[in-house]
């Protein structure tokens, strides 16, 4: 009886520690280019090349077959969600097929874009001109929204007595 309960215990502990590792989208990331930034995309007019890029949506505007948004860019974690406690690197513009909903898709949402970069566009931002690598999606992930301006990191905590969290 209590190897039984043993085996069932183990076995819940594992599928526990199991469950607690789980990742964020998965992304092909076969010949996507890791060292190139929106910036420096943008600049040097680099067309073709695959990126997986992410940050905080800025804009979102349907069009006639396709769904525009305009992002700022931010370096990716392991789970390839965008890190906004980093220095932004510029922004990007991306096209998805297909409609995707103004009210989903809105100002301060976090995204994460696979593509292949289509072009370098100039528009307007205040009085200034400013030049957009523009990503045609392959894969787009919409990271749940945060209660929190700061994303927290994962962490483990073993200890006995009281303690005050904030």
């Amino acid at each position: 009886m209590r190897r039984s309960s043993l085996k069932i215990a183990v076995l819940l502990s594992a599928l526990l520690a199991l469950t607690g590792c789980a990742t964020g989208p998965e992304f092909d990331t076969e010949g996507v280019n890791r060292d190139l930034q929106p910036q420096q995309a943008a600049s040097e007019h680099i067309e073709h090349e695959r990126v997986l890029w992410g940050g905080t949506i800025l804009a979102t505007e349907p069009q006639e077959d396709t769904t525009q948004l305009e992002v700022l860019a931010y370096p990716l974690d392991r789970g390839q969600q965008p890190r906004t406690d980093r220095s932004s690197q510029g922004r990007f513009l991306v096209v998805a097929d297909g409609y995707l909903e103004p009210a989903d898709y809105s100002e301060g949402r976090l995204i994460t874009v696979q593509g292949r970069l289509l072009e370098s566009r100039t528009a307007t931002i205040g009085e200034a001109d400013y030049r957009y690598a523009v990503v045609r999606a392959e894969d787009l992930h919409l990271w749940p929204g945060q209660t929190t301006t700061q994303r927290r990191e994962p962490s483990v905590n073993f200890g006995i007595g009281i303690g005050i969290m904030r």
